[in-house]
């Protein structure tokens, strides 16, 4: 991902192949929206008229900088769980002994392979919260962004969410299963307060 320019990646996203795909879009929308709140931490960092919130602004664009971090990891990692779950379905299933491992294989890395989204939401979910803080508290001229990162983390969350939902179908571990959807439903209970921010923010912005 680092070192590939967008135009390349882009390319990627659109060819025939697999990987990257859906999950890695979510995480790279996910790193976008971080990387918005770290731009409107920047722009009110060291201005005279926002001093009253530069410690605020300094934390936001620190946990903003990591959250993008980690988005773009797991944008690779989202690739490279769905290329392993690939390789697990043309394993050997001759024998029976054959079959039984193929099948564990594949049940292996399909819960792995909804784990990495899951970790896209999750990421996601942080993103928005880290937006809900800057309204009042950052340089109001780039009000607008904080409402296009946030934006850019529901879609990412949005988006991760579906790509955790079609591994579930495939799993066979209820245990698993219902884990994972309750963490998921944690995580996309932030869709609302995203909707809530822009919507506040349009208020405000066309007032």
């Amino acid at each position: 991902m680092y070192d590939e320019t967008l135009g390349t990646w882009l390319d990627q996203l659109g060819s025939s192949a697999p990987a990257p795909g859906g999950g890695a879009a979510a995480a790279m929308n996910a790193a976008i929206g971080a990387a918005l709140i770290s731009m409107v931490a920047n722009l009110t960092i060291g201005k005279a008229a926002y001093a009253a919130h530069e410690e605020h602004a300094t934390n936001v664009r620190t946990n903003a900088d990591a959250l993008r971090e980690r988005a773009l990891q797991l944008a690779a990692n989202d690739a490279e769980a769905f290329d392993a779950l690939m390789a697990t379905f043309r394993l050997p299933r001759t024998t029976d002994a054959e079959k039984a491992t193929r099948t564990a294989a594949i049940q292996e890395a399909t819960e792995a392979a909804a784990r990495v989204p899951l970790r896209i939401a999750e990421t996601a979910a942080e993103v928005i919260r880290l937006a809900q803080t800057l309204p009042g508290r950052s340089n109001p001229n780039v009000l607008s962004d904080v409402a296009v990162a946030a934006a850019s983390a529901a879609a990412a969350l949005e988006s991760a969410a579906l790509n955790v939902e079609i591994n579930l179908r495939s799993l066979r571990d209820e245990a698993v299963k219902e884990s994972l959807t309750a963490s998921l439903t944690a995580q996309t209970g932030m869709l609302d307060t995203a909707s809530t921010l822009i919507r506040d923010v349009r208020q405000e912005i066309n007032r």
